[in-house]
């Protein structure tokens, strides 16, 4: 079958379909007049809408602190009950929570060490923040800080948990930094009382707040302890330093209420000579009144495990 061509008949058949037609002066179907008015319609109506979005999003943030959560407590997420966290954590595997240390091999102790400094680098220089320079407070049990105010955490003094000795990690004595999650507005309840102390708190625990404590100011504290999570893992920790001596968070820190250049506080847990080839299961758990405590969904303490080889 043979395809014939047929030829336009008129003008309007020639320029049918075409994006100009000068018989009726238009533009894709509309006059110059006519896609003035749409686009005038359009640039009001879209602009209108613009402006209405911008209301609104003025008057949402009016309603917003940029310093206060607007949900807190048990209306937030993450609730009224601290979280306990530890430093240097494994940066190859965001899951797992295993400290392998090689003392005898430079580039390993090295690797962990660099690891913890990009932690502690803003405890070094305090008050150093994107927005420039906050000025910190040597605070005290006897000279807490007021609103406003940010506390120093005093890392250079925790010998010999201190870069220059490379947190002993080459000694196969390593310190592990902890730090409590934060809470705005959390006030820690104590236990200050040397004669009301739970029952399950460790026995070195119970008597360094006896007998270590004498000042009853400086018992309010959320205390720390760091053991091994079963019969053997204790045997094969060995003994455990704190720094500072205090072997908790001081109450001064408290509350947190989101200050410009704020710093957690922070405790080092030396363990001066765990048992060498063997995974240590570790348990560090936090002390207060209101810090629930659950090792099966690990409320109030951290687990981590530690190899030294």
């Amino acid at each position: 079958m043979t395809a014939h061509y047929r030829y336009p008949s008129s003008k309007h058949d020639f320029y049918r379909g075409q994006w100009y037609n000068p018989e009726k002066g238009t533009y894709l179907g509309r006059t110059p007049d006519s896609w003035a008015k749409i686009g005038l319609f359009y640039l009001i109506f879209y602009g209108m809408l613009a402006a209405l979005v911008a209301i609104c999003m003025w008057v949402f943030f009016q309603t917003l602190d940029p310093r206060i959560p607007k949900w807190r407590d048990e209306e937030s997420i993450i609730g009224t009950n601290p979280g306990l966290g530890f430093r240097p954590m494994p940066d190859n595997n965001e899951e797992s929570t295993l400290i392998w240390l090689q003392g005898s091999n430079q580039t390993n102790y090295e690797k962990w060490k660099m690891n913890l400094m990009g932690f502690l680098s803003k405890y070094y220089t305090p008050g150093m923040i994107e927005k420039g320079n906050v000025p910190t407070k040597r605070c005290s049990y006897d000279e807490p800080p007021v609103r406003g105010q940010v506390c120093d955490v005093e890392v250079r003094s925790w010998e010999p948990c201190s870069p220059d000795r490379h947190f002993e990690y080459h000694r196969n004595a390593p310190c592990i930094f902890l730090k409590l999650n934060r809470i705005y507005g959390w006030v820690p309840e104590y236990y200050n009382d040397p004669n009301d102390l739970p029952e399950d708190m460790p026995q070195q625990l119970k008597d360094h707040i006896k007998y270590n404590i004498t000042r009853p100011l400086e018992r309010n504290n959320v205390w720390i302890t760091c053991v091994g999570e079963n019969p053997a893992d204790v045997e094969y920790l060995g003994t455990v330093k704190y720094y500072p001596s205090i072997q908790g968070f001081p109450g001064y820190y408290y509350p947190y209420l989101n200050s410009e250049g704020y710093l957690s506080p922070l405790i080092a847990v030396q363990f001066k000579r765990p048992r060498s080839g063997i995974v240590i299961n570790v348990e560090c758990r936090a002390w207060a009144k209101n810090i629930k405590y659950s090792r099966y969904d690990r409320s109030g303490s951290v687990h981590f495990e530690l190899l030294i080889d």
